[in-house]
């Protein structure tokens, strides 16, 4: 997850003046006279041109300063030189320890000044010191969309469908998908090894950097920004474990939380938590009436791939649940059906999913509902593609 605020609109600017600081060490002269690779140095570079380029900013003079300290710090010990700046970016900038604050003073001594910054660690973005929420704009950067693999991996452009445009322009999307390519044979690789953007040909690898990230988060930043006792840290995998290794089910908590000898409390905390670090999605059937610490209807892995990599085998119907969960929570509002299909989005579309055989006798009388088949290259009426809420963003 990457997550991106913009103090202010940027697609104006005519300035050209940049001051680009992200953090690094070791073949590019630095200030203190260490070296930084120079393939960072050019991918920054790139990046920052490329950004520039989009927002239809003219870039004539483009200066990075790499440093091994803060880069905030940096800057503020500049001084007066910074008024000729217009623009700073700052990578993963949650590695400062109180980069939210510094930010806010860079922001305060210097008004002019647009602001770009990222960070990866989501928990320790959401966790900042300082409330940015009057300055910033953000924007959150999910996994790879289907519409977005078949682009970065295939080299197919296909345009972002809204889901009022999928559910009643569904012919003429998949007639002109069908004719760029054979979009079920790619939305069973997607399944396995689509979100992340680090797939490089071996499922094993590509599995094993996903369970990386995953003990990174639980181990390191919610012990950190979660207050999880690292003893507990076992149990937290144990719990996601278990949760990927069953079929999808109406949450007993209780069960849960003797199967991990801990208090049921104390379960929906580590819950909420995982939910934050984007490891679990979390339904319910009302969201409206949802309080705090109370249980969830429904609990799935974050994405397909996660639930891949963590469970021993999975189950179709599960990875298909788990895949439209994921798709549409990144736009919209979903709640688990309960007693009428399977999902209600944003409160007025019911969905059913299952394979290609799937029948309407769930939810026959149900209006604005529909059926998300697998196997599936066209609509049949209200039957679609279950590939086809993959082009939602």
């Amino acid at each position: 997850m990457l997550t991106i605020a913009i103090l202010c609109e940027m697609n104006t600017v005519t300035a050209h003046q940049f001051f680009l600081a992200p953090f690094g060490a070791g073949a590019f002269p630095s200030r203190s006279g260490k070296e930084i690779p120079a393939s960072y140095a050019l991918f920054m570079c790139r990046l920052y041109n490329r950004l520039c380029s989009k927002l239809g900013i003219r870039v004539t003079d483009i200066r990075p300063f790499f440093i091994d300290i803060s880069p905030l710090v940096a800057f503020r010990r500049s001084g007066e030189q910074n008024s000729r700046f217009r623009h700073l970016f700052l990578d993963e900038v949650h590695k400062y320890p109180h980069w939210s604050k510094e930010i806010k003073e860079i922001n305060d001594l210097y008004p002019e000044l647009k602001i770009t910054f990222t960070g990866s660690s989501l928990i320790q973005i959401l966790n900042a010191d300082a409330d940015l929420s009057r300055r910033a704009l953000s924007y959150t950067m999910e996994g790879l969309s289907f519409r977005e693999y078949l682009h970065f991996y295939k080299g197919k452009i296909i345009p972002r469908y809204s889901l009022d445009d999928i559910l009643n322009n569904a012919d003429t999307i998949c007639e002109k998908m069908n004719r760029l390519c054979r979009p079920q044979k790619m939305f069973e690789e997607y399944l396995r090894t689509g979100y992340y953007p680090f797939y490089d040909g071996s499922e094993v690898e590509y599995y094993s950097r996903i369970e990386n990230v995953v003990n990174f988060i639980i181990e390191q930043e919610m012990t950190e920004f979660c207050r999880v006792e690292p003893s507990y840290t076992r149990k937290l995998k144990a719990m996601l474990l278990f949760l990927a290794g069953n079929i999808p089910y109406e949450v007993n908590i209780s069960k849960l939380a003797s199967y991990l000898e801990i208090s049921k409390n104390t379960v929906l905390s580590y819950l909420d938590s995982m939910k934050r670090a984007e490891l679990l999605h979390l339904l319910y059937a009302d969201n409206k009436t949802v309080t705090k610490m109370q249980k969830p209807d429904k609990i799935f892995i974050h994405n397909p791939n996660m639930l891949y990599a963590l469970a021993n085998q999975c189950q179709i119907g599960t990875v298909r649940e788990c895949f439209v969960v994921n798709q549409l929570s990144a736009r919209h509002t979903v709640e688990y059906g309960k007693s009428v299909g399977d999902f209600k989005i944003d409160g007025s579309v019911t969905l059913e999913v299952g394979g290609e055989k799937k029948t309407f006798d769930q939810i026959a009388d149900i209006p604005n509902s529909y059926i998300l088949a697998d196997n599936l290259e066209y609509p049949v009426g209200k039957k679609l593609p279950l590939w086809i809420v993959g082009l939602n963003y």
